[in-house]
């Protein structure tokens, strides 16, 4: 290890920091072995810098930039060589604690490959480099030189040369330009100018006069009023982060910004949609506020009587055309009187709307406030009062329209055991039934009340099986008090009060139904007239005050177990499956326990399930976590696993197992498994692949960008071969191209033409792909996997989790997504859930119905003989 590296870790309190230590490697790479790295993170230390960083070495050449690098070479930017960083320091971002060496947030701003233009370790002791970076963000011809300037620190310059993607200074600021990570959703600004900057208080206007902003804000410019605005969205997490936030309430309502523009007020919906005819009343309150122009974030609810958000008589607002009870809660202001905000902190943007709204009394406008307690108390109370949850702002950070990690929500979540009253007929390709109607006995009268349905949570194996225990049940009429009517009650068939459901739901709406109900098993340890509706104890007010006291717990560690459910048991449709240790951490970094992998291998079994069909898969087992040993296991030898099928090698060459029930799969959790791979055939005919896949495995120096533009090159060569493929993030570095095959061919024959495929585009453009195996023959390039095609070769299921930090998923895409995501490990299995919500299967919708085979023209057209 250099001295600067000893350096690097006597300067740092490890048990403090989440930065990487330094630590010996075996064996010295050389530039000609790899790719050689550089980074450029953002740093918010005692002020706002960047620091630049060379492979080189071993370790990571270091330069603080104080202004950042500029495209414009007649500008040069000082840089300060400070002490090597240890390879893992490349990736790194988080929050170095305060008292300690570099405290501060920081960002990975760029990344990417450098190539030195000469001896890059004579050049260095020069002290003159010249490169070429490959980046997300930087690219072209740069220098790197020493000068004589006296210091306590060698003092250099970074200077962009002039080429292709050099820009003028007053044209571009790449700074401003692309302000944010390139590996999360993260962003930074000044702390310092942060503290310094205080909102002046907007003036009081006369009524129907208009105002002016007359306060400095850091990060506002003037600029014209956007004809159009997306609003920010809430990222899922299971968990408050570290850092600094503030926490308001969730609100059960209607997503919607407003646009002033002079007399001019228009409502638009999340999607866009003009409502300004359905909530005149509100228009009309916007207007009275006197503001010349403005865009504002909020939520239109309708209280109870209780004063909670009740989104059931929000609609009913809506149905009936009274919008006279409909309150617009605002909590964000990303423009004003003719200035964009939306650089602007969330804190400052937040006070000025609060000054905004202060200065007339509007009973229809209120303010979002934030709460100064702990969000694990906060979200306790929250979830009491039987709201959603609340919404947590990272402090510091702008507006952007798209989701953001920069803000959070967290839900409240409630399960509890129904009794199942009735079921519908299935709709469309749904087979069994569609949904279960759920009952409850009333805590008073005992008499047994419809409560809503469920119509999600359900796979294929489930649906048969529950089937067959629902229709000995069947009777003519209903057993709840209160049957539905009209439409809800087509096509429903009643059955006796017997069977249980546990279901997880959002709320429970005045009139008794479930909302956003997901089915999570049946119960048989309850007799069915004991179920009534579980209602949160109110907690003591010194109970209370104490538990506000308490520090957030880390990650999602501290989530109580599901009510009423054993913690070392999952409930499935046809029983439980017992997982031992529930509480092991399987990844450090998350704090993910192996209870929670189970539960979430639950919850994604109606995706993943069809995607394990009747596939051989091998399994990743990690009995010690995935920072300790692995196992590749492709037979289920000494694994006691319930309800998995198993094939001798007399019908595969080899002895496999299949995955195809719920029970199997949590089963082999609780074996420890993380990952799922599965064969390109399935018990169909296992002798002919039904697709092939191509790996896109990049140098894992190689941008974000590359992956982008290879992922594109390959798609363009199977289009103009005729071949549809479907796309897949690994849950890695790279993008999985799945190719849909009628089954006509053998494997051999199906594996010599994905090889021919990559090969062709090897020699086509040997400077971006390799068509040899190995991380030597990648260096700076993309190797196309092509093995994965061959008899027992196995590729990562859809959906399967990845034994990497975070635990990252495998998630279908649509092409356009490619370019817009971060990485193949964008979804982990704690925000993927979202996703699931908001897309399904749309990206692989037409893959089943897709007719395609390998042709003779084909083979002729990528250069095979035959």
């Amino acid at each position: 290890m250099s001295r600067n590296l000893d350096d690097y870790n006597s300067m740092r309190d490890f048990s403090a920091t989440s930065e990487p230590a330094a630590v010996k490697r075996s064996g010295k790479k050389t530039a000609g072995d790899h790719a050689l790295q550089f980074c450029i993170q953002k740093h918010d230390a005692s002020h706002l810098h960047y620091d630049f960083r060379l492979e080189l070495d071993g370790a990571l050449k270091s330069w603080a930039v104080p202004k950042g690098p500029s495209l414009d070479p007649k500008v040069k930017r000082l840089a300060v060589h400070v002490e090597d960083h240890p390879l893992d320091y490349a990736t790194f971002e988080g929050s170095i604690p305060e008292g300690h060496y570099g405290a501060g947030d920081v960002i990975v701003w760029d990344r990417g490959v450098w190539i030195p233009l000469e001896d890059p370790q004579k050049a260095y002791a020069k002290g003159k480099l010249k490169f070429e970076l490959q980046g997300e963000k930087l690219a072209g011809v740069w220098n790197l030189v020493r000068t004589h300037m006296p210091g306590k620190k060698e003092n250099w310059f970074l200077i962009k040369h002039q080429d292709s993607a050099a820009r003028p200074q007053d044209d571009y600021d790449v700074l401003v330009a692309e302000p944010d990570s390139v590996l999360s959703e993260r962003t930074l600004v000044d702390k310092p100018k942060l503290a310094a900057k205080q909102v002046k208080p907007l003036e009081k206007a006369a009524p129907k006069t208009r105002k002016k902003a007359s306060g400095t804000l850091t990060g506002a410019h003037k600029a014209k009023i956007p004809a159009q605005l997306k609003p920010e969205l809430a990222t899922l997490v299971d968990s408050a982060p570290a850092g600094e936030w503030s926490y308001e309430i969730k609100f059960d309502g209607y997503r919607i910004m407003a646009r002033i523009d002079h007399d001019q007020v228009q409502l638009f919906t999340r999607n866009g949609h003009d409502w300004t005819h359905k909530l005149p009343k509100q228009a009309e309150a916007l207007a009275a506020l006197g503001l010349e122009s403005a865009w504002l974030d909020g939520e239109m609810v309708v209280a109870n009587e209780q004063g909670v958000p009740d989104f059931q008589a929000l609609q009913n607002a809506f149905d009936s055309g009274s919008s006279t009870d409909i309150v617009y809660y605002l909590f964000d202001l990303p423009y004003l009187n003719g200035v964009d905000l939306r650089e602007v902190a969330v804190e400052e943007r937040r006070a000025a709307l609060s000054t905004v709204l202060g200065a007339h009394e509007q009973p229809l406008l209120r303010f979002s406030e934030a709460f100064d307690e702990t969000p694990d108390a906060l979200l306790n109370s929250a979830c009491q009062m039987q709201m959603e949850g609340l919404i947590g702002k990272r402090l510091g950070s702008p507006y952007v329209s798209r989701r953001s990690g920069d803000w959070i929500k967290l839900k409240c979540k409630h399960r509890q055991e129904f009794v199942i009253v009735g079921y519908t007929d299935p709709k469309g390709a749904r087979s069994a039934f569609g949904a279960l109607l759920l009952g409850l006995h009333d805590r008073d009268s005992g008499e047994l009340r419809y409560a809503g349905k469920v119509g999600t949570g359900f796979n294929e194996t489930t649906l048969k099986s529950i089937l067959v225990q629902l229709k000995p049940l069947q009777v003519k009429t209903a057993a709840v008090v209160n049957p539905p009517s009209g439409f809800e009650a087509k096509g429903v068939h009643w059955l006796k009060p017997k069977l249980l459901a546990e279901v997880a739901f959002a709320q429970m709406t005045k009139d008794g139904s479930v909302r956003h109900a997901v089915f999570h098993g049946l119960r048989d340890d309850k007799p069915a007239k004991d179920i009534t509706e579980e209602r949160a104890k109110p907690v003591k007010k010194s109970e209370s005050k104490t538990t506000a006291k308490k520090p957030a717990k880390k990650a999602v560690a501290s989530k109580p177990a599901p009510a009423e459910t054993a913690p070392s048991q999952l409930g499935l449709a046809n029983g439980k499956v017992r997982i031992t240790h529930p509480d092991r951490v399987i990844d450090a970094v998350s704090g993910t326990t192996k209870m929670q992998l189970a539960e979430y291998y639950a919850s994604v079994a109606e995706w993943i399930l069809p995607q394990l069909k009747d596939r051989p898969v091998a399994l990743v087992r990690a009995p010690d976590g995935i920072a300790g040993e692995l196992f590749f296991q492709k037979n289920a030898e000494h694994l006691a696993i319930p309800g998995i099928t198993t094939l001798d090698k007399e019908v595969t060459g080899q002895p496999v197992m299949l995955i195809n029930n719920a029970e199997a799969l949590i089963g082999a959790v609780q074996m420890s498994t993380v990952e799922l791979h599965t064969w390109n055939a399935t018990t169909v005919d296992l002798e002919k692949p039904d697709r092939f896949v191509l790996d896109l495995d990049p140098d894992p120096a190689l941008p974000w960008k590359s992956m982008v533009e290879a992922t594109a090159l390959t798609l363009t060569v199977l289009d103009e071969l005729g071949l549809k493929a479907f796309l897949k993030t690994s849950g890695g570095k790279g993008i999985h191209l799945v190719v849909p095959l009628t089954r006509k061919l053998g494997w051999e024959e199906v594996k010599d033409f994905s090889h021919a495929i990559v090969s062709h585009m090897a020699k086509l453009l040997p400077d971006r792909f390799s068509a040899v195996s190995g991380p030597k023959n990648r260096v700076g390039k993309i190797f196309i996997d092509y093995l994965r095609n061959g008899l027992g070769a196995t590729t990562i299921c859809t959906y399967a989790a990845r034994t990497r930090e975070g635990l990252p998923v495998s998630v279908p895409l649509f092409r356009e997504e490619v370019a817009e995501i971060k990485g193949g490990n964008q979804w982990n299995i704690h925000n993927v859930h979202e996703r699931l919500a908001e897309v399904g299967d749309e990206p692989w919708a037409d893959m089943k119905k897709t007719r395609q085979s390998i042709t003779a023209e084909m083979r002729k057209r990528v250069g095979m003989k035959k």
